[in-house]
């Protein structure tokens, strides 16, 4: 029985180095493959990403996620499995929408829609983000990337992470009850696991200044939902992320107050799935050539 190669992209499979079996699955109806024969699946990119088909792949090696995040697949993972994820991939696109929600709720351009729409001239002045303090809270190569984007317009950036790294100035998460109150912008981007979930909340919601910003493009349950409608526009959000998502038609977060909704889009823009395509293929040349693979986060051993 040969060893066959899953991949979501027919260039992937064009690319494919010699003596490799690449087969396509790009998430949509099932796969036409014998996953019996699947050595390494490339996991396709979207809401349903089919973790349920890795039961059916007995021979399993691999497994390669185009998601930052990947805790979500590791009660899929059998044992002695390589997991992958797609740490990089989409960095510029979500750090790119970071900067789009910070700017949007700084400049009210939600209310310059709203007025273009109803044919209304009624021009006020806004917030802006020049001289404004930003928080961001899960400083990896995203967050990285934020700060980059954000220099630009002179603003203070401040690093917070899981764990305090002096050398790189940036603070733990246990600094921030004391950083919080003198934020203009608070940007989420740490994953979700037991830690994260909740940590802002209505103790970390009431220390920030009337008219603050939390900005989420991490996951959902980092921003405590209640405790954000409880504030009544006090505090407002840009959220890409939400707890729950997708969020019910009938929720309140939808016409809560101050608050700008995206549905988890940031990361999946166009410059996503060429940084993706290039790395599927160094991966299977990689794969094809005993070179270490990338990204390892669960190594199978």
């Amino acid at each position: 029985m040969e060893e066959r190669v899953l991949v979501p992209w027919p260039q992937n499979a064009e690319n494919a180095p010699d003596g490799v079996h690449v087969s396509v699955y790009t998430g949509t109806g099932g796969p036409s493959v014998d996953l019996s024969e699947v050595v390494f699946y490339v996991v396709p990119y979207g809401r349903d990403q089919r973790l349920d088909l890795i039961e059916r792949m007995p021979r399993l090696r691999v497994v390669q996620l185009l998601t930052a995040g990947y805790e979500h697949a590791l009660g899929a993972l059998p044992e002695g499995v390589v997991l992958a994820n797609g740490r990089g991939l989409h960095d510029a696109s979500t750090a790119e929408h970071a900067v789009a929600l910070l700017l949007a709720a700084q400049r009210d351009l939600p209310r310059w829609a709203r007025d273009q729409a109803a044919h209304r001239w009624n021009p006020h002045y806004t917030r802006s983000l020049a001289e404004s303090r930003v928080l961001i809270v899960g400083y990896g190569s995203i967050g990285a990337a934020i700060e980059e984007r954000l220099r630009p317009f002179a603003t203070e950036i401040v690093r917070v992470a899981r764990r305090p790294r002096p050398e790189q100035d940036v603070y733990g998460i246990e600094a921030l009850p004391r950083l919080l109150p003198d934020a203009d912008a608070v940007v989420l981007v740490a994953p979700h696991t037991p830690d994260t979930e909740g940590l802002i909340g209505a103790a970390e919601l009431a220390l920030l200044a009337d008219g603050a910003l939390v900005v989420n493009v991490g996951r959902g349950p980092l921003l405590d939902t209640g405790a954000l409608l409880a504030e009544k526009g006090r505090v407002r959000a840009a959220l890409d992320v939400t707890d729950p998502e997708p969020l019910p038609a009938d929720h309140p977060l939808w016409e809560a107050p101050g608050v700008i909704i995206t549905p988890h889009v940031a990361g999946g823009s166009d410059t996503f799935y060429p940084r993706a395509r290039r790395f599927v293929d160094d991966q299977l040349r990689r794969w094809a050539t005993g070179e270490p693979l990338r990204n390892v986060v669960h190594p199978g051993g």
